[in-house]
């Protein structure tokens, strides 16, 4: 297993590598750079261009640009942010705490609910409750997430006005301690909400589709054949084997939490990384779309990694050699 860990983590930094360099040249080479936008349309200064290209080293090649990259990421340095004259370290820094709130809470609130669900189901396949539990997570499997949170905005705050609209804590309350832990829950409950009603789903058909196969192998028709209590298969046998896909789709979702909930956190104001992205994007801040591009990276190589050691530990078959 130690030999695996360290085969997977070379094989996860040789990742995260390639990733670099492709984003890299993506964004540097699509039409358009920064100083373009910071020059503005209107009689821009063809002098002021020229210096912030040589400020932010733009008016070297492409290639040079990312050596330079690769020589101040080794050490430690993510670079300046061109829009905001920041470093990238200190704001992304300031916008991974919510982004990870947000998403940690709604994933594994989708992965227990939507696999609990999905189990419950499957022991009852063809019942009412199965034909309306499948309806139902395709209906909210539909739904665009956008639309779907305004429509809780609509109902829980403006309606009833018993929850926030918008952001993460109440900016003229002044909370502290306690308090202020439980204004930021209640800000969160909206866009909690939505991102679990659309990714519950996803958990929920895995898991009845995982249990029905699992339940319909050979090996246990000759358990049930024996004599055995059905609930000791399902618990020592069956829920072992069928949790496995869902434990994939969980570390594809843990993945991607970063900018996953890009518009979400857009309908709710929600000061994360995913709107904090797309406002890099617009405003082609090269450093800072960099640092966001490499935290996404490492964030996939190392749960992919930590996946695999769920599986060996969940399923004894599995053997790295």
């Amino acid at each position: 297993m130690g030999r695996y860990i360290a085969r997977r983590a070379v094989t996860g930094t040789l990742t995260v590598i390639v990733a670099i360099v492709f984003s890299f040249l993506l964004i540097h080479l699509a039409p358009g750079d920064p100083v373009s936008i910071l020059s503005g349309r209107d009689n821009p200064s063809p002098a002021m261009e020229q210096a912030l290209r040589e400020k932010y080293g733009l008016d070297q090649s492409v290639g040079m640009q990312l050596l330079t990259y690769f020589k101040n990421l080794l050490q430690g340095d993510l670079g300046q942010s061109i829009s905001n004259n920041r470093p990238v370290t200190e704001m992304i820094g300031e916008r991974i705490g919510p982004t990870l709130l947000l998403s940690l809470t709604t994933a594994i609130l989708s992965l227990i609910i939507g696999t609990a669900l999905g189990i419950y189901c499957a022991r009852r396949a063809g019942s009412k409750l199965d034909t309306a539990m499948n309806g139902i997570s395709y209906l909210f499997d539909a739904m665009p997430g956008f639309w779907l949170g305004m429509m809780l905005i609509m109902i829980f705050a403006s309606w009833l006005n018993i929850l926030p609209t918008a952001g993460m804590v109440d900016l003229r309350g002044g909370y502290t301690g306690f308090v202020h832990v439980m204004d930021v829950m209640k800000h969160l409950i909206l866009p909690g909400m939505t991102l679990t009603l659309i990714s519950a789903p996803y958990f929920f058909r895995i898991a009845r589709s995982s249990v029905l196969q699992v339940m319909s192998e050979d090996f246990v028709t000759t358990l049930r054949a024996t004599g055995m209590n059905e609930g000791r298969i399902f618990r020592k046998y069956v829920f072992k084997n069928a949790v496995l896909p869902t434990i994939t789709v969980f570390g594809i979702t843990l993945a991607y939490i970063f900018t996953g909930v890009a518009i979400i956190e857009i309908v709710f104001s929600w000061p994360g990384m995913g709107s904090f992205m797309l406002k890099a994007i617009s405003s082609r801040d090269y450093p800072l779309l960099m640092g966001i591009y490499l935290i996404l990276s490492i964030s996939v190589a190392v749960t992919m990694i930590i996946v695999d050691l769920l599986y060996a530990f969940i399923d004894p078959r599995i053997r790295y050699k």
